[in-house]
């Protein structure tokens, strides 16, 4: 139970912490120094990323303290079941706002894809040149049956050997919990090399770049906010899953209480979930519609 006053209750009452307000400044000069870097404002010239790189870091340090006071929290027992169901909640709709983040690049595609000749029908002869054909004039289809395959297949494997160690630290089976993760995250760094090696690809060859009208260009730049914001997801869960593993390791979750882990486990799921709609409509579908 929670003591406040006195008082004993199921819930946790946070003690005043300074992070909402350095996060707060940390992301307000991120932001700006990102501008600065992009336009040069603020007297900083253009390419100057100083800036950003103090908010980076701000950022990371706001995360780093914040969630270690969380862990603390729940070590001292804080985390009542009650306080556990509101984690829980949390979570869920943390996850539910993700998923309508990557529903807005869906809708461009499908957008593109389903009633680019209505717009073919404009009256501005730029927009009418522009969504005349699809796919835009200008861009190559990428082969899904190549990279995209693969990646599909291990982001597959990997909510496979995630759901072993989640079933494993369940069963008090602390080694096979850790093989598990360290399966996942190895999957998890794989994904990131192969995603990076296709977007090398194409930057190379200019596949999105040497485009004859400017949807291709808004093709382009939604192709690569989809799939990228995407990997930055793999990359942030594979960090969660590297936390939860240190923490398994060094004792900390038991078969009764590791959230933390079961919140990464929820995590890894929906990155999964997200590729297989881009890579069934992104990649394979919605390109070819003709």
């Amino acid at each position: 139970m929670s003591t406040h006053e006195g008082v004993h209750h199921d819930y946790h009452l946070v003690k005043p912490s300074p992070w909402p307000l350095i996060g707060s400044i940390a992301a307000a000069v991120f932001t700006a120094g990102m501008v600065a870097g992009m336009k040069g404002v603020f007297g900083i010239p253009k390419g100057n990323w100083i800036m950003a790189g103090v908010g980076l870091f701000g950022i990371l340090y706001t995360m780093f303290g914040w969630w270690s006071d969380v862990i603390a929290e729940s070590r001292e027992g804080d985390h009542t079941p009650v306080v556990s169901i509101g984690l829980r909640y949390g979570m869920i709709l943390f996850i539910a706002s993700e998923v309508m983040f990557f529903v807005a690049w869906f809708w461009v595609f499908f957008e593109m894809a389903l009633f680019h000749q209505v717009r073919a029908h404009s009256a501005i002869e730029e927009v009418r040149n522009a969504w005349n054909t699809w796919p835009p004039k200008g861009v190559e289809i990428l082969d899904p049956w190549h990279f995209p395959l693969l990646n599909t297949l291990i982001l597959l494997t990997s909510g496979t050997t995630v759901t072993w160690a989640h079933h494993a630290l369940q069963h008090g089976d602390r080694k096979g919990a850790r093989n598990g993760l360290i399966a996942t995250i190895i999957l998890g760094v794989s994904f990131t090399c192969v995603q990076a090696y296709e977007y090398r690809e194409i930057i190379t060859e200019k596949l999105f770049f040497n485009s004859e009208s400017s949807a291709a260009g808004l093709y382009g730049s939604s192709f690569f906010m989809a799939t990228g914001f995407h990997g930055f997801h793999v990359l942030i869960g594979t960090i969660f899953l590297t936390i939860c593993l240190v923490r398994i390791l060094a004792g900390q979750m038991t078969p009764k209480k590791h959230f933390g882990f079961e919140a990464a486990a929820w995590y890894w799921h929906f990155v999964d979930v997200v590729w297989l709609f881009l890579f069934a409509f992104i990649y394979v579908t919605l390109p070819r519609l003709h």
